[in-house]
C-alpha cells in the first residue's frame, strides 16, 4: 500500500507492506524508497528463512514523491551560511509522524547512509520506539574536513549548473568498482533514480555536513546492532564503521569486499541474507 501523510508543512511518501515485526527502511540520497526494491524482494521471497515482516518504506523529505517544504533552517552550515539545511533531526522528526500515523510503536529500523544518519538522531529522540538498528554503508563520524570541502563545492556548482553532472559523477564513484564492471544495468538504473531538484540537493548536502558526531550515541546504544560495510564503499570506509562494535546492545559486523556504497541495491541478495539472519537470531 502507498500513501501520504503531512509533517512540518511537507505532504511525505510511504509504502506499507505485509504483516509482522515492522521494519522501517531508510534509504540514502539521492535515491528513493526504489532503493530497497531488489533487496525485499529477495527478503520477502524467503518466508522459509525471513521472519514475517511489515516492511515501511518512506521517501525521506525531498526525495522521490516526498515534498521538501518551505520552511527549512538557514545558516547549519558554516561554509555555506545562507542555504536551507534539511537537518537530520528534520527527518528523524518525519519518521516519527509516521510511525505515529501507523500506530507502529516500536520499530526495527535499516538505513543506508544518510538513513543510518537519521536512525542516529531517532536513537537520540526515541530509543524507546526502535527494537533493533542495522546500518548499511553508514557511519557515526561527522564529516572530515575533505568532506566538508567537496559538500560546499557541490553545492557551488549545482548553483551554478545544476544537478545532472553531479549525478553522472556521484553513480560512478558511489557504485562500487565491481558493479560498474559487471553490471552497467545497475549503474544505468540508479542513475535514473537520482531525481531530487537542485534545491533539496542544496538542503540536503548542508544538512549532511551539518550533522553532529555520534560515536557517543553508539556507546548508549543497548538494543541489537547490524553493521554492513561495503569493501569497495568510497564514501565511507569500513574502517569507520568499525566504531558500531561499541554499541553495550552488540553488533554483528559483516564486510562485503566487491560492494561499494549502494550495497543494497548493488547486492541485494547478499544484503538480504545478512538482515534476514539478523533479525532472527537477534531479534526473535
Amino acid at each position: 500500500m502507498s500513501g501520504t501523510y503531512q509533517s512540518d508543512g511537507a505532504q511525505l511518501s510511504y509504502r506499507d507492506t505485509g504483516k509482522g515485526m515492522p521494519v522501517v527502511f531508510l534509504h540514502p540520497t539521492p535515491l528513493d524508497h526504489d532503493y530497497w526494491r531488489p533487496m525485499l524482494d529477495d527478503l520477502t521471497g524467503s518466508p522459509a528463512t525471513a521472519p514475517a515482516m511489515r516492511a515501511i518504506v518512506p521517501d525521506l523529505r525531498g526525495h522521490g514523491a516526498s515534498e521538501l517544504g518551505a520552511a527549512l533552517p538557514v545558516g547549519g552550515f558554516a561554509r555555506v551560511p545562507d542555504v536551507p539545511v534539511l537537518t537530520m533531526a528534520q527527518m528523524a522528526a518525519d519518521t516519527l509522524v509516521l510511525l505515529d500515523k501507523l500506530e507502529v510503536s516500536e520499530a526495527v529500523f535499516v538505513g543506508c547512509s544518510i538513513g543510518g544518519y537519521v536512525m542516529l538522531e531517532l536513537w537520540r529522540r526515541a530509543p524507546q520506539r526502535m527494537r533493533g538498528l542495522a546500518f548499511v554503508c553508514s557511519k557515526p563520524q561527522a564529516d572530515a574536513e575533505p568532506a566538508l570541502v567537496k559538500r560546499a563545492a557541490n553545492i557551488a556548482l549545482a548553483r551554478q549548473s545544476g544537478v545532472a553532472k553531479i549525478f553522472d559523477g556521484m553513480v560512478q564513484l558511489l557504485l562500487g568498482e565491481t558493479t560498474r564492471r559487471n553490471r552497467s544495468e545497475t549503474v544505468s538504473e540508479c542513475r535514473s533514480r537520482m531525481t531530487i531538484t537542485t534545491e533539496a540537493f542544496i538542503a540536503v548536502q548542508a544538512g549532511l555536513a551539518a550533522r553532529p558526531d555520534s560515536i557517543a550515541t553508539v556507546a548508549s546504544i543497548d538494543k541489537p546492532v547490524l553493521a554492513i560495510a561495503g569493501g569497495e564503499d568510497t564514501a565511507v570506509n569500513p574502517v569507520d564503521m568499525e566504531a558500531f562494535r561499541a554499541a553495550p546492545g552488540g553488533c554483528d559486523f559483516h564486510l562485503l569486499p566487491d560492494a561499494g556504497h549502494f550495497a543494497a541495491y548493488e547486492q541485494p541478495g547478499k544484503v538480504a541474507a545478512l538482515v534476514s539472519q539478523w533479525l532472527r537470531n537477534r531479534l526473535p
